[in-house]
């Protein structure tokens, strides 16, 4: 995003097993312990499928009360991202500047029309997004800033601002495809079909759960491997898969907000740092960027993954 710190930081039935005298029986008598590891595999996938049930349950009756609001929250996770980096550009405005149009060679006015620009556009869609309000301008006016952002100030092709951009759009994705059926139903004239906005969501949905976990990519390859990160990572990418496929989303996305959550308050935690220390402005880009992805999970964690899933499926068959 914004500038920070220093710029050189950065028995089948058939197969049952019971004797017979049937020459094709005494054939299937013969593959009757090839059975057992399927059904080993059957019962352990069972009893997951249960205690993922029972967590979902647990969630569900701890968090009863703020459910209604946990749409909202999960909006204010998403944007809080923008809301910090426009606080940093009013505040370090000499150095944004400076930075621009020094170190980078653009000229001045352009960067001083670009910074207000960012400012204003990420205040009033970041609110309006909480609000549920145009969020058909809103979404795409946010992906524009980071886009732009990558551009200007050259991170564009810089790994970890890759992977983190993503994540963060994926989370707007997932925020657009939430917001598609309650806009259309509004303009729909009673009685017409809703099946093309309902299609539409689904890809929506499904791009902003792929996207939205390429923040782990980075995770899963970064640091010194250690047991407790070696656990973290084996979790972390277990959860990733599950998400991805549409496979116990929803208790899936909770353990990776679990994790995301001890994650980054024990690694990105800038409040320890002094305000001129140069970490501490990284530390706090990393920190609401990945509120922002906490929030994507949680709009997962109450719509669900969609018609592209595992679980639809099930559903269905």
């Amino acid at each position: 995003m914004s500038f920070r710190g220093s710029p050189f930081d950065q028995p089948q039935a058939g197969f049952d097993g019971r004797a017979t005298h049937s020459p094709q029986q005494q054939y299937s008598a013969g593959f009757a312990g090839s059975a057992a590891p399927a059904s080993a595999l059957d019962n352990a996938v069972e009893k997951f499928e249960k205690f993922a049930a029972v967590i979902e349950s647990k969630v569900d009756t701890y968090t009863g009360p703020i459910k209604p609001y946990v749409p909202s929250i999960a909006r204010f996770l998403i944007v809080a991202t923008f809301y910090e980096d426009s606080s940093r550009i009013v505040t370090q405005w000499k150095d944004q500047v400076l930075y621009l149009n020094n170190y980078k060679g653009i000229p001045w006015f352009i960067v001083v029309v670009f910074l207000m620009l960012n400012v204003v556009v990420m205040v009033i869609a970041s609110t309006f997004l909480i609000m549920r309000k145009q969020e058909k301008y809103t979404i795409p006016a946010l992906v524009g800033v980071i886009v732009s952002q990558g551009l200007f100030y050259g991170l564009i092709f810089d790994y970890s601002f890759l992977l983190r951009s993503l994540s963060v759009m994926g989370g707007l994705s997932i925020t657009f495809s939430d917001s598609i059926i309650r806009d259309k139903r509004s303009l729909a004239m009673p009685g017409l079909p809703m099946l093309e906005y309902k299609d539409n969501r689904k890809y929506f949905l499904l791009a902003g759960r792929l996207m939205l976990l390429l923040l782990f990519v980075g995770f899963l390859f970064a640091g010194k491997l250690t047991f407790i990160r070696l656990f973290l990572k084996l979790v972390g990418a277990i959860c990733c898969v599950s998400v991805a496929v549409g496979y116990k989303t929803k208790f899936a996305a909770i353990g990776l907000c679990t994790l995301l959550f001890f994650y980054n308050l024990s690694v990105n935690h800038y409040w320890s740092y002094d305000y001129v220390d140069a970490t501490r402005d990284l530390l706090r880009y990393e920190y609401f960027q990945t509120l922002s992805i906490v929030g994507g999970l949680l709009i997962i964690v109450n719509t669900g993954a969609g018609e592209f899933s595992i679980d639809e499926k099930k559903k269905t068959y």
